[in-house]
């Protein structure tokens, strides 16, 4: 990185959320204004400014230093003092004032008024009245500075500062002494390690008690984004003890303090004989839902009862269908059933059998919601079914500015019928939250393919509800006919069943392709040409909207983020950008969503391409599906390159085409059920690139990483399903 000191001339824009800055610095070596941007925390005109960072040439607004680290200098010129304090920033301080003090005091000028305000009164025009005004902005001023050089001593990320200083105000130097690890609980993008390292800067205690919860917390925490929703205590205690350096003693020690804290849940249901340690919240989810479900089962709908006979005579004809034995076997269940699940594989008609229960349920004029977890899930069930179908959140009215659901216990929906697809991708929050908002004698039927990859988040809903074998569930192995022409669906049902898929790359109407590449570096220029030309010219595909890399991965030649970069350059290589962090962003840019954004109405997983950049105010505008939707420079990172996204984060979506690459540098990842899943994200197209040895190994491999939850156990007994309410 290059240095570059100077005086702030000019703030042309500020976000108050990430401290996201452009401004004009009048730069000491050269005297010259220059173009900073980056996070400097809202810089005062006259203020000094230590930077490290690179110098860009930026398309629109020309050349530009874009900063990584600074630090806050002090002016030491009457020039540089004089422009510091006429900045406007020190009330009853203008310009003509300043250059009053500074003719008084000189370079001495800035100590004076630390040391000994009152001298101030020496100067023409400065009487108590104003004296006061100086004196409680100085003071003000002086908080801030000593806040802002404390987290810059202590490696803070400057993006974040702007959240610690709105939460903590003036406090939080002294907030953060007595305890930093208040951070990984108070600031959301600060973790444990971040706390842990400013701790051990203030040589905090490493036995502290705050130190030691702050370390369970943290691991509770990363099992919970692994899927697990408790850890077995002897394992919990062990590696906090190894995280920390401390004995597992003082672990347990913690591990008590916070159950009193009720931030979490000791339970001897889960995993005897040893004891389940919960986050509270992810408790009180598990032992929710398994009391909702248990609910539900046993009340009695609302509905008038319907003979299957009578009702599989009349919706057959109505549709235009045939059933087989299996769909009218899970049309039937539907009738008279509390929980239903209906699983199975693709091209096993789930659909065909949703449009008959809709059908068949309209008929006695029922209320019927069709909802899903993802929004190109609910979008593909409404195009399926030809009726409304929208997000859970949606479904449950989450409202940021309320915060939370709307339709919950006290305001359940108004429904009959509750029919959820994509189900394996529903964790155990979410599923609590649905469950809580079902009114009573409402029915549930929740549809699914459970041998794809689990949900994001923690637990395993649906496997677990279907290995209670407490609920009533429709499985379907049957592949219809027209299914069965494609290669794609053949191979899904072939690699699910542990067999190497077949492919002929030269078959006329072959939809199945696997291309050989033994380097990850060749596998790379193979996918790129892949997507940018031989694709596009052979199928009429379109290279960013219908063709999607997914890749078990982010990290490595073909991981996901450098698979970006690679399609980027070729894809979309001039358009105007903004530069970000590791990477850039361009007009044109196919972007994925990956938080949840309530506000905005957008969720993780939503797809969209940018439309308008403002380099100015570090500003994109990005469209999704014809809705604009904007983001300011303290929400980029809501957003990511998606030309390749990871397997995980494609669940319940279905691309025109996909391409994937599967080599054994991927081998901690190949498992069946992530190739079973990125197969079946393919409608028209599935392309393989990488060798035969990784792709035996992932079929091979059918042992999931198992995850900690107790629901199945729940729900088999339902005495468990009260425990620790």
């Amino acid at each position: 990185m290059e240095a570059l000191s100077g005086q702030v001339d000019k703030v042309t824009y500020y976000s108050e959320e990430t401290g996201f800055t452009v401004a004009r610095l009048i730069a000491e070596a050269q005297d010259t204004a220059v173009t900073v941007v980056g996070p400097l925390m809202n810089p005062r005109p006259g203020e000094v400014l230590h930077l490290e960072g690179e110098w860009q040439q930026h398309a629109a607004f020309g050349r530009q230093f874009r900063v990584q680290a600074f630090k806050i200098g002090i002016p030491t010129t009457e020039k540089s003092i004089c422009a510091y304090l006429g900045s406007g920033h020190i009330k009853g301080i203008g310009p003509e004032m300043a250059s009053r003090i500074v003719a008084r005091f000189g370079r001495r000028t800035l100590a004076v008024i630390d040391a000994d305000i009152q001298q101030l009164k020496k100067v023409k025009g400065i009487g108590a009245k104003r004296l006061g005004q100086i004196e409680a902005a100085w003071s003000a001023h002086r908080d801030l500075r000593e806040i802002m050089l404390f987290l810059q001593a202590h490696d803070l990320p400057t993006g974040h500062a702007a959240r610690i200083l709105r939460t903590y105000g003036d406090q939080a130097v002294a907030v953060l002494r007595s305890n930093p690890y208040r951070l990984a609980d108070d600031i959301r993008g600060i973790g444990f390690q971040t706390a842990d390292r400013m701790a051990r800067q203030l040589d905090y205690d490493l036995a502290a008690p705050a130190r030691v919860e702050a370390g369970v917390l943290h691991l509770l925490g990363a099992k919970a984004d692994n899927g697990h929703v408790y850890s077995p205590r002897r394992a919990l205690e062990q590696e906090a003890a190894a995280l920390l350096g401390v004995d597992a003693a003082l672990a347990s020690a913690a591990i008590e303090r916070l159950v009193v804290k009720k931030r979490l849940e000791v339970d001897a249901v889960a995993a005897p004989p040893e004891t389940a340690v919960y986050p509270k919240a992810l408790h009180l989810c598990e032992v929710g839902v398994a009391r909702h479900l248990l609910r539900l089962q046993h009340e009695q709908s609302g509905l008038p009862p319907m003979d299957p006979d009578q009702a599989l005579a009349w919706v057959q004809p109505h549709l235009g269908i045939e059933l087989a034995a299996q769909q009218k076997a899970a049309v039937a269940a539907a009738l008279d059933t509390q929980v239903l699940v209906i699983t199975g594989g693709p091209g096993t008609g789930k659909t065909t059998i949703i449009k008959a229960i809709v059908a068949l349920q309209a008929r006695r004029r029922a209320r019927i919601h069709l909802t899903a977890p993802t929004g190109r899930a609910a979008k593909r069930m409404a195009e399926a079914t030809a009726c409304r179908a929208t997000t859970i959140h949606r479904l449950l009215e989450y409202s940021f500015q309320k915060g939370g659901f709307q339709r919950n216990a006290d305001r359940p929906l108004v429904a009959d019928l509750v029919i959820v697809d994509e189900a394996s991708m529903i964790d155990i929050r979410l599923m609590r939250h649905l469950l809580e908002a079902l009114a009573p004698g409402a029915r549930l039927i929740l549809v699914g393919d459970i041998d794809q990859l689990p949900s994001v988040g923690p637990g395993n809903v649906l496997r677990d509800i279907i290995a209670s074998r407490r609920f009533a569930v429709a499985t379907l192995t049957k592949i219809y006919r027209q299914a069965r022409s494609s290669a794609i669906v053949r191979n899904a049902h072939r690699i699910n069943a542990g067999e190497m898929p077949r492919w002929a790359n030269d078959a006329a109407g072959n939809d199945f392709f696997f291309i050989a590449r033994d380097a990850p570096e060749k596998a790379l220029d193979t996918i790129v040409h892949l997507v940018a030309e031989r694709m596009p010219q052979r199928f009429g595909l379109d290279p960013v909207r219908d063709i999607q890399v997914l890749s078990p991965m982010h990290r490595g030649v073909v991981g996901a983020a450098n698979l970006n970069r690679a399609l980027q350059m070729r894809l979309n290589p001039a358009a105007p950008e903004l530069p970000r962090g590791t990477h850039t962003l361009r007009i044109n840019d196919k972007v994925m969503q990956v938080r949840n954004n309530y506000d905005k109405d957008v969720y993780n997983g939503d797809i969209g391409t940018i439309s308008r950049i403002d380099g100015a105010s570090a500003a994109v505008g990005v469209d999704f599906d014809g809705r604009a939707v904007d983001y300011d420079a303290g929400e980029l990172d809501e957003i990511v390159l998606a030309y390749a996204i990871s397997v995980h984060k494609s669940q319940g979506s279905e691309f025109p085409a996909v391409v994937v690459p599967v080599l054994t540098q991927h081998y901690i990842l190949l498992q069946r059920n992530l190739l079973y899943t990125a197969v079946t994200r393919g409608r028209r197209l599935v392309v393989l690139v990488g060798t035969r040895k990784a792709l035996a190994l992932a079929v091979k491999n059918a042992s999931p990483r198992r995850r900690f939850t107790a629901l199945e156990k729940r729900l088999r007994h339902p005495a468990s399903a009260a425990a620790g309410q």
